[in-house]
């Protein structure tokens, strides 16, 4: 569930930063003395228009902000920092802000310390010296504030492992992502599109700040992504040559040690290969930590192919002669795909189930269209369109996206979706002429409105207010549990209300009753959310084993 994902994530960033002491990694900084450290003067034009030279950084009427940037690595990095100051100390402070709840015992932070000293001690040694610098210039505008937990420029090139780190702490999947590829017949006209939802979720104020990054890097393809603030990977891209790179976390076994962060790897295909052939090349040459799906598309070929790359192995997956692709969170390749975890995420978690979501919608549109893409990324029913229960993880969209987000490369267009989730506007930006008019003057709004796709109707709705009460009723719940107090009944019939469909509220009823010897009313709801589409096999394992024990209990 959500939490999981929240473990996941902040144990790996904040323990790993945490365990950084004195070590040679601590005292390293990447050489930028033959480059112009000069920090940049930043204009501000507004507060939400913000431009240095000719770089800037703006807020549009959706809410996103959107960032371009040229120069050699380091100039990129400063202006990067310069311009989203105020956000990048924001942001850090967002994440600092969970330590005490994610890993309240000082004992266990010093034992994690100590491994985690260990494990990332090599790890500056597998970033590129060009992401290096330009990480260590968007350091020199992060806050002081965490300095004694570790210094600037270790903090930020630390952030850019968080999801690497966790994943090879808890092997856990990062998060569900989901992501489709259509060309040839399966497309409207023939040409390549991709869709994708980041099913990343940390908090809803980490979601506030999404960006469109436009990068014009002196060496390499002008490329964008979609990122947040301090950080410089690619989770979801597409350069000027119609290349596009989206991640999806997977499992295999974990190394002994740090290598490359997947979003670097990412980064480095985004801006410096224009075709399948150069990704990967690019990725044959990186030594990675975790296991990821990286769907690469290209204009140039008109078609996605996998890369799918373990700390051990690498493969790369295709159907001949068919013209669509799938990706959730397990790997297909003859490789990757018989390796026991790989079939164990298979067998037991929400993976195959988009997936096989995924193919029945494609089924259902034979010719695949951005609204259409759309439609897909926003669908929140389960197989044959039954309902799931708004939140559940086995749904495309799980509504807890950071960004959801479609290509047509050979068009060279992008669409960006605004908060919330992937239920905001659709927000189209076309590569080509991003670039060509910064070329001529400072612009402050990139996007092709009238190719915008409207926002999700759901958003009017009563059931997507509900929901909304109910997030923060499950949170109420959550609490009481742990602190086993008393619940009024009125209160769990209103918070079952707001989400009928959803398991979750008959099992953590049924917790509740348990906790408080009420058996007859725990197996009433335990057996009620077996009725229901349960998110893995773990969790319907846990409640027929508590139903076990109250039969037990009640002879």
């Amino acid at each position: 569930m959500k939490s999981q994902i929240n473990l996941f994530f902040f144990v790996g960033f904040l323990l790993m930063l945490a365990s950084c002491g004195t070590s040679k990694s601590m005292r390293h900084q990447p050489d930028v003395s033959h480059y112009n450290a000069a920090k940049p003067v930043v204009i501000k034009q507004s507060d939400s228009v913000f431009t240095s030279g000719k770089n800037s950084f703006s807020k549009n009427r959706q809410g996103i902000w959107e960032l371009y940037v040229e120069g050699d690595p380091l100039e990129i990095g400063l202006n990067t920092g310069a311009l989203s100051d105020s956000l990048l100390k924001k942001q850090e402070h967002i994440f600092f802000s969970k330590i005490k709840d994610i890993v309240p015992s000082k004992f266990q932070q010093k034992l994690l310390r100590n491994f985690l000293k260990w494990y990332n001690r090599k790890l500056y040694t597998n970033v590129p010296d060009e992401y290096q610098t330009e990480i260590f210039g968007v350091s020199q505008y992060t806050t002081h504030d965490f300095d004694n937990i570790a210094p600037q420029y270790q903090r930020s090139l630390y952030l850019h492992a968080a999801h690497d780190i966790g994943h090879a702490l808890q092997d856990l999947a990062l998060v569900g992502c989901s992501s489709f590829a259509a060309w040839g017949e399966k497309s409207e006209d023939g040409n390549l599109i991709l869709g994708r939802n980041f099913d990343f979720y940390v908090s809803d104020a980490f979601a506030e700040n999404k960006i469109v990054a436009f990068i014009n890097p002196k060496d390499g393809h002008q490329f964008m992504m979609v990122t947040w603030p301090g950080m410089i990977g690619a989770v979801s891209g597409m350069n000027i040559e119609g290349l596009t790179v989206t991640i999806n976390a997977s499992k295999s076994k974990i190394p002994l040690i740090a290598k490359t962060p997947i979003s670097i790897l990412t980064r480095e295909i985004l801006q410096h290969a224009k075709n399948i052939e150069e990704a990967i090349a690019i990725a044959k040459k990186s030594e990675v930590f975790v296991s990821e799906s990286i769907m690469v598309g290209s204009a140039n070929d008109n078609k996605a192919i996998l890369i799918e790359v373990s700390p051990k192995k690498m493969d790369v997956y295709e159907i001949p002669n068919s013209n669509q692709l799938f990706c959730s969170n397990h790997f297909q390749g003859e490789d990757l795909k018989n390796e026991k975890r790989n079939q164990s995420q298979i067998a037991n978690s929400h993976s195959e189930y988009r997936f096989e979501r995924m193919q029945e919608l494609f089924a259902g549109n034979p010719k695949i269209n951005p609204e259409i893409a759309s439609d897909i990324l926003r669908n929140k029913d389960g197989l044959k369109s039954i309902s799931l229960g708004y939140g559940n993880e086995k749904a495309l969209n799980q509504l807890m996206a950071h960004h959801g987000v479609i290509f047509k490369p050979k068009e060279k267009l992008v669409w960006v979706s605004a908060n919330p989730y992937q239920l905001g506007e659709f927000v189209c930006y076309n590569l080509d002429s991003v670039f060509k008019e910064r070329k001529d003057k400072i612009i402050t709004s990139f996007q092709r409105e009238n190719l915008n796709i409207a926002k999700d109707p759901f958003l009017e709705t009563s059931q997507y207010k509900n929901y909304q009460k109910f997030r923060t009723e499950d949170d109420k719940i959550d609490l009481y549990l742990k602190n086993k107090e008393t619940i009024n009944p009125e209160f769990i019939q209103q918070y079952q209300s707001l989400n009928p469909d959803y398991w979750v509220v008959y099992y953590k009823a049924g917790l509740y009753f348990y906790q408080k010897k009420e058996y007859r009313l725990s197996q009433t709801n335990f057996e009620k959310a077996l009725t229901k589409e349960i998110t893995t096999v773990p969790d319907k394992t846990a409640i027929e084993k508590y139903l076990k024990k109250i039969k037990r209990k009640l002879q």
